[in-house]
Formats: C-alpha cells, structure tokens, sequence
C-alpha cells in the first residue's frame, strides 16, 4: 500500500522495518504471479529432475531466500534391486482377434508360367493386416407385429406385444441413447456438436431434444448408480475428493458453482480385495453438511486434502463411528514444488527432494502385500519422515512467518497425522492420486461443454459418469456396457433386485463367461 511521505516515521530503525516488512510482500505477491504464470502457461509435468538442481546451484534465488545449511553426510543406504522395466506396449504383428475380418485377395495379372506357359499352382501365400475404420452408421429399425384372427372366432385376435421403450413413443433406441451418452461423458463431446455430427447424416435433431434423451437414460440408471454408491462407500478404505462444476442459474441470468464430489476405490495397489470402482454425487455447493450425508454410514479410512469440511467426520460422536483421515503427501509436495519453480528457493528444493526419496520406495513396494509394505515403510520410510520433520521444524524458525514458505512448512506440519499413517497401515496409499485421476474425467467435461444446464442436470452427469468411468476402469468399451445395461432394464429381463448383476465388473465376469467355450 502506497505511504503518504508526510506520514512516514523519521526513525531509521522504523524505516528498516518498514522496508523488510514491504520487501516480503514483494517477495510474496511475486510468488503468486509465477505460480499462476505457470498454471496457465507452464508445462504440465511437475518433475523433479537433475536438471532442476543444476539450474539451482547457480545461485539465483531472491534476496530473502534461507540457504539450506550443510548437514552431516548421511549413511549409505540400503541398495534396493532396480524395478524390472516394463515391456513397451507396442502391437507387434497381430490385431486383436475379436475385430471382423474382411479378407481381400490379391491375384496376379497371369498365372501361366513365363517359361512352358503351363497353368501354375498355389504354394503359399503372404498375409498382412491393416487397421481400417467404418464410419458410425444410422439405421432404422422397424418392428413388424403381424396381427393374426381366427376365421371361426372372429373377435379373437394374437399379435406380438410391442417391445419397451425407453422413451415413450420416442425415437431412440438404448444404442442410440447409450451413444449419445458415451460420447458426452466418456469422450467430453458437447451435445451442441453432436447435433451437428448427426446433421452432417441428414438427421436434424434440436439439442434440447438430446437434452431429454439424456434425461432418460440417466433415469432408467438411477437405480443402478445408486447400487454402485452403495457398493463403494461399504468399502473400508475410500479416497474421496471434489471438483466444481458450474451450473446454469436462469434465476440469475449466470452460472453458480455447483459441486461433483468423487468417491473411489482401488486396491490393487495393495493386492486387496475390492473391484476398482468410481462413483460421483452431485451437490449444490462445497459446505461440508454434503459429504457428512455422503458418509452417513461409513466407518474406515477416508483418503483426502486438508479441506476443513472433513474435520466433522473425526468426532467420536459420529453415529456411525470416527473416520480416520488419512492425508495427500502430493498436495503438500505442491506448496513446495511451486516455490521451487516459482521463487527458486533452495528450501523448497530440498523439501522436494526428501520427499522425491519417499516416492521412491513407494515405486518400489507398489502393488505388494500390505504386511510387506508397512515392513519396509517402517524400516525405511519412517526415518526419513522422522527427519524431515525436524528439517522443516528447524527451517521454521529461520523463513520469515509471512513468507509462502512457512505456509507450506505449516501446512505440511500441521497435517502430519494424517500425512504419515501410510507407516502403520500397509493399505494407506502414500498419497490421494486415484481419485484426482477420476476427477479429471470431469473436468475434461466441464471445459469442453462449460456448465450443467440445471442442478438436475449436474445429477445426471454424476450418474452417467460413475457408470461410464468404472466401466473404463475395467476395460469394458463403455458403448457397449451401457448399451446393453440400458436393454436389460428398459426391457424388464434385469428385475431391480438383481442390479448387483449390472455393475460393470459382474457384468464382464458374466461376458466372458457367456463366451467361453464348452
């Protein structure tokens, strides 16, 4: 804030004050002016590499930057075998076999030999495949019901019952329903440029009309998604995170934030026993009464950021019990990263650093037994997290308190519960990555198609989705998962009792079986 020369003290010392104190704001507001620079114009990736330490060590921090005192040389340790490289995913010499084949044969100009002019014979032949792609095909399908009388009884007439569906009198078959769906929220194609996709196949369909369509297919799924909620908040260990999502407000002419909030499951990094799954609710805003009735029932370990709304899911007086918080260690890796991009300070480097190492050994045990895991977290991750945090106690005491620096060593500080109970609980991920790679699902969606038209329709984006991405989390073409879910209960050959049937992973365990041979 700019000083009335008139009003400035005549005092040096207080002048000297004045100065840091401004020096500090500086230091800080340009902090945010680089941090957002590269949010928006920097590079995605946010790895630490060597390259980043040489550019450090030429000593071009700002003036307040603390440098990093030197420490005693650490013992050697443990030489940990190198993780087998994984093969490269490469096709090499064969399509998958479940593709239609169209074979074409190619003769030669003449089959008379050059030399007798004898006929010749076949010997053999060369076969190679290329990949070819038929566009998408819109077709009509017209249903026959042939009305059959008696010549005798002539008031008794048979005919077939019309087949359901699922828009009353409507044009749309599930396919076609499930297609629009699909290519919405799995592929992030606006419903304004579907429109014009169809009108480019002569078919002229206004956008509030595919509006409604998705309407209905989220209605006939409410039930399964709900099935699919129920199944991933039963699990014991959640990790849980939100996103906003805009939503049309006609009241006022503009849009409000709404929110998605995303509850996932995956233990295979830990060989455990639940299906990866992914299921999104959608509310009005980001207050925490939300996710509390989200979690009315829940008891386990819930894996989160520091968002102050899950504190109330702690207290021991909870009905359904205390949930345990366990924290993100990337987002307090974040705080340190951006300063150590942004302001070149050596203490946020080597904070990046230590906590570099720490992601090491988590490479190294992924996907191992959760005894396994905890064993080498305590024999080798604990003591590295023990002297952390004295490190960034003791670069505490020297950063300025208005600095972003002591921000992130505070967050990081106050946190720390939550930030190591990986250590003594081998199901505990290191950090809340699943659900955030779920998340930008979402956010795909939301930059391509803006906001939800209503708060309904924020609901049906958040049944669709989990549908769609637990699908994709399975490998299962969502196409034809929805497709056929949608059939079977449009159809009535799925009762709603038996929607367990439908979740994606029982669904590909009853296809594969379906096609196994005798």
């Amino acid at each position: 804030m700019a000083r009335d020369v008139a009003t400035l003290p005549r005092d040096p010392d207080a002048l000297i004050d004045i100065i840091v104190d401004q020096q500090q704001e500086i230091e800080r507001l340009l902090t945010m002016i680089e941090t957002l620079s590269r949010a928006v114009y920097g590079p995605r990736s946010e790895r630490f590499t060597e390259a980043d330490q040489r550019q450090m060590d030429l000593g071009l921090g700002d003036l307040s930057a603390i440098p990093v005192e030197p420490e005693a040389k650490p013992e050697p340790k443990p030489i940990r075998e190198p993780r087998p490289r994984q093969p490269g995913r490469r096709n090499i010499g064969s399509l998958p076999t479940h593709l239609p084949r169209e074979d074409i044969v190619i003769e030669p100009d003449a089959t008379e030999c050059a030399c007798c002019h004898g006929k010749m014979h076949k010997i053999g032949e060369d076969l190679s495949e290329m990949l070819d792609h038929v566009p998408a095909i819109l077709r009509v399908k017209r249903f026959h019901r042939p009305r059959y009388g008696c010549r005798v009884c002539e008031s008794v007439v048979a005919q077939a019952p019309a087949p359901a569906r699922p828009i009353v009198n409507g044009l749309p078959t599930t396919a076609l329903l499930a297609h629009i769906a699909v290519s919405k929220f799995a592929w992030h194609i606006p419903l304004r440029r579907q429109t014009k996709m169809l009108s480019s196949s002569g078919i002229a369909i206004d956008r509030s009309t595919l509006v409604h369509w998705i309407e209905r297919a989220a209605w006939w799924l409410r039930p399964l998604h709900a099935v699919l909620a129920q199944t991933v908040l039963s699990s014991p260990k959640v990790f849980c995170d939100d996103t906003p999502l805009p939503v049309l407000d006609r009241t006022l002419t503009r849009t409000r934030i709404g929110r998605i909030w995303c509850y996932a499951v995956d233990d295979r990094p830990w060989q455990g026993s639940s299906t990866p799954a992914v299921v999104y609710l959608f509310a009005e805003d980001r207050r925490g009464q939300h996710v509390s009735k989200h979690l009315d029932s829940f008891t386990g370990v819930l894996q989160v950021d520091a968002y102050a709304g899950y504190d109330a899911l702690t207290r021991p007086g909870r009905k359904a019990g205390p949930i345990t918080l366990a924290y993100c260690l990337a987002h307090a890796r974040r705080r340190f990263f951006d300063l150590h991009k942004g302001a070149n300070q050596p203490v946020a480097t080597e904070a990046v650093r230590r906590i570099a190492d720490i992601y090491e050994i988590e490479a190294g045990i992924r996907g191992k037994e959760p005894e396994l895991r905890r064993a080498v977290r305590q024999r080798e991750t604990k003591p590295l997290m023990v002297e952390f945090k004295s490190w960034l106690m003791a670069r505490l005491e020297e950063v300025s308190v208005k600095s972003k620096l002591t921000e992130a060593i505070r967050y990081t500080l106050g946190h720390w519960d939550g930030l190591t109970l990986f250590l003594d609980d081998g199901r505990v991920e290191v950090d809340s990555n699943t659900v955030e790679r779920q998340i930008r699902s979402i956010a795909l969606g939301r930059r391509n198609a803006l906001f939800a038209g209503s708060a309904a329709g924020g609901e049906r984006w958040a049944i669709l989705s989990s549908l769609i991405n637990s699908a994709k989390l399975h490998d299962i073409d969502p196409q034809a998962y929805i497709a056929d879910v949608l059939e079977r209960i449009v159809s009535g050959a799925t009762k709603v009792n038996a929607l367990a049937e439908l979740l994606p992973w029982n669904w590909k365990a009853a296809r594969q079986t379906a096609t196994m041979p005798a």
